[in-house]
């Protein structure tokens, strides 16, 4: 207890907000100030309070004159750091989020404030408060000059404006000036030149450093500060610190850098939105997408949604009104990028009559062997490992764990197949289908292409990058670097060429953005190969650098050239139309219509409810929901991380205009239950893609 319990003169009531992580008490509560407390007690700062029996941490929202509760309230029990660290930002975006998602305030707070470090607070001198004075110059505009819309984005970014632009980023292989990095730390810098505040979010801490180098060449040393998971809790709260206080206009980061607290936010910047990096795997499961969009609406930010390709939520932003596209200009675009084949489609596939199926077809063999006459060849695989899929020799079965059934794999040559969800060997596996005991691969991992590619090109430096092991960037001189998507290296001047294998495995994913995803990963690949200066024949017409065929030599010197392995088919593949065209918005487009037509997310909302079959039918009976909002299940999917064998899954999909209503009543059902004590909790994830 505080030492004086006499209250506060002034205000002696708190609004405190406490961490119960109970949804039924997922609200403000009101404690007395004892006349100790009563200056360090502000809104914002953390405090101790007495709660159901224990003391546990909350935030004060807010001081008043007098209480609601008309019996005597406890006194908070001590302020933790007078720093106050909530902002009334931060706490109304905390709300919004919650709301939207079904989750509770708490659950926001924990990602958006980080724990407190004493020595941080203490280390950090509050004396020098704000923000560095930029250089008085203009800010440079040179990497938007390949976008016709890109000097009046920047002319609303000075000017204090709040436009929300999906922007396509055009590949820059060897024009670093202009390529995507350079173009974010532009769009701060002429935020920051009109007297806002800049936050820019990326997947992953390769992307970050890339952005972290060009804010350095943009703004200076100093005026900008990194928040990611990958900072030690000291460094990382006293960027997060520096931010409150004003001492930097520009934040870049990972997700969780989406709730920095900028004091006057003009730019809120999101690098790649289809990347599942950007996706929150923690209550309340939010993406940083939507996150962005919310607390640009709040605080009058501008958005920019950025990527090589287009996510399907962001071409529906642009047709609802909601944004502005800002593409390259085509003539530009089309001078930018590489020359892309498809293998096994057109003339190659009269030469090589098993182009469509080989894994690496003579096209992509011969592309390479030229290519690695001037520089580095990027190969794109789609799984790291060795094998991670197996199946029976003789009926194609999957092959399967006999303890847990989880997928048999081989992650090393020479070792017998180990389960990947147990890791139980299993050397003396028999299909339990027709009793043979060979093994195929279903799928060939990044180390064993490593393996067939070392023998294909003997004496070729082979380069590995993969998760666990990522190379940030590779040298000019010849070599295979063979990578899985979003592990690509950066190639000094650019890659010769590129092959993108196994284009069927990430095609033919059980995930309603496979096309787009595919796209985005192998878009993000070429855009490191070198432009097709070479020119060449393409297509069936000949002209142009992009073409559906093989014929031809392929990889001429200063040729960057694409090839694209195990797509060829009877009928036209969408997504391979749109990388050979490099054409993302069209796969957009079209991924709507089909959406549109089906209602499916973006389009409907959907959310899934998991627990014991028993309660999720209860729940499905007693939800007070709009008839039009449709009920699938519940459905079994297996048993969860604590050892429940009656897991179930109960679907919701309603239009966009419900999805408010239907994130109300799943919360107000978690906390009907939470209030009766009633376990197991119910699992809820609101706006889902896919329910994989």
């Amino acid at each position: 207890m505080a030492k004086d319990e006499t209250q506060a003169v002034t205000d002696p009531v708190a609004v405190v907000l406490v961490d119960s992580g109970l949804p039924h008490l997922d609200r403000p509560f009101e404690y007395a100030v004892p006349a100790a407390l009563a200056e360090a007690a502000q809104p914002g700062v953390r405090v101790k309070v007495r709660f159901a029996g224990r003391d546990v941490p909350g935030f004060v929202i807010e001081r008043r004159s007098g209480a609601e509760h008309e019996g005597r309230l406890t006194p908070i029990r001590t302020v933790v750091s007078s720093e106050p660290v909530l902002t009334p930002a931060i706490l109304g975006l905390a709300r919004e989020v919650a709301q939207a998602y079904a989750g509770t305030v708490g659950d926001v707070l924990r990602l958006a404030v980080p724990p407190r470090h004493a020595r941080a607070e203490a280390a950090l001198s509050a004396a020098s408060s704000g923000a560095r004075d930029l250089d008085p110059r203009a800010p440079d505009a040179t990497a938007w000059e390949p976008y016709p819309a890109g000097a009046a984005l920047l002319r609303h970014l000075r000017e204090g404006r709040s436009p929300v632009a999906a922007w396509s980023a055009i590949p820059a292989a060897t024009r670093p000036e202009v390529d995507w990095p350079r173009a974010l730390a532009q769009a701060c810098a002429a935020t920051a030149s009109g007297g806002r505040g800049a936050i820019v979010i990326v997947p992953d801490q390769r992307d970050l450093d890339r952005v972290d180098q060009a804010l350095r060449a943009e703004l200076g040393p100093g005026r900008h500060v990194l928040l990611t998971a990958e900072q030690g809790p000291q460094a990382r709260y006293t960027a997060w610190l520096t931010v409150l206080r004003g001492q930097v206009s520009v934040v870049a980061g990972t997700r969780s850098a989406a709730f920095a607290p900028m004091p006057r936010l003009g730019l809120l910047a999101v690098w790649d939105d289809g990347d599942d990096l950007h996706e929150e795997p923690r209550a309340p499961y939010h993406h940083v997408r939507e996150l962005a969009l919310i607390r640009g609406r709040r605080e009058a930010a501008a958005v920019l949604i950025g990527g090589f390709g287009r996510t399907v939520a962001s071409m529906q932003l642009v047709e609802q009104g909601v944004a502005r596209a800002v593409d390259p200009d085509p003539v530009l675009l089309r001078a930018a990028m590489p020359r892309i084949l498809v293998a096994g489609e057109g003339r190659e596939q009269e030469r090589d009559s098993a182009a469509a199926s080989a894994r690496l077809p003579s096209l992509a063999w011969r592309t390479a062997t030229a290519a690695l006459a001037s520089g580095p060849v990027l190969v794109q695989v789609p799984r790291r490992g060795y094998i991670p899929a197996l199946a029976c020799q003789n009926c194609r079965a999957r092959a399967r764990c006999q303890r847990c059934e989880g997928p048999l794999g081989q992650p090393v040559a020479g070792q017998p197949p180990l389960c990947r969800w147990c890791a139980s060997p299993a050397p003396a596996w028999t299909c339990p289908a027709c009793g043979d005991r060979r093994l195929r691969s279903l799928v060939i991992g990044s180390r064993r292409t490593a393996e067939e590619l070392g023998r294909a090109f003997p004496g070729v430096s082979l380069v590995r990058s993969s998760a666990g092991e990522v190379k940030a960037s590779v040298g000019p001189r010849p070599a295979l670097v063979i990578a899985t998507p979003g592990a690509e290296p950066i190639a000094e001047g650019g890659y010769a060429a590129a092959l993108l294998l196994d284009a069927w495995a990430l095609l033919d994913r059980p995930s309603l953005d496979a096309g787009p995803e595919a796209l985005r990963r192998w878009l993000a690949a070429a855009a490191l190969v070198r432009p097709a200066t070479g020119g060449g024949t393409a297509g069936k017409s000949g002209g142009g650098t992009a073409g559906r065929t093989g014929g031809g030599t392929a990889g001429t010197s200063g040729e960057g050239v694409v090839v694209l392995c195990g797509a060829a088919g009877e009928s036209a593949i969408p997504a391979v139309e749109a990388l050979v065209r490099w054409d993302p918005r069209w796969l957009a487009e079209r991924e709507l219509r089909e959406r549109e037509a089906l209602r499916l997310p973006p389009v409907s909302v959907m959310a899934a409810v998991s627990g014991p079959r028993a309660v999720l039918a209860e729940v499905a009976q007693s939800l007070e929901v709009p008839p039009s909002v449709a009920r699938f299940g519940p459905s079994a999917i297996g048993p969860s991380a604590v050892g429940q064998d009656d897991l179930h899954r109960l679907v919701f999909k309603a239009d966009a205009a419900e999805g408010a209503g239907l994130a109300r009543a799943l919360s107000d059902a978690r906390a009907a239950r939470s209030a009766r004590k009633e376990t197991p909790a119910l699992g809820v994830r609101m706006r889902l893609t896919d329910l994989d």
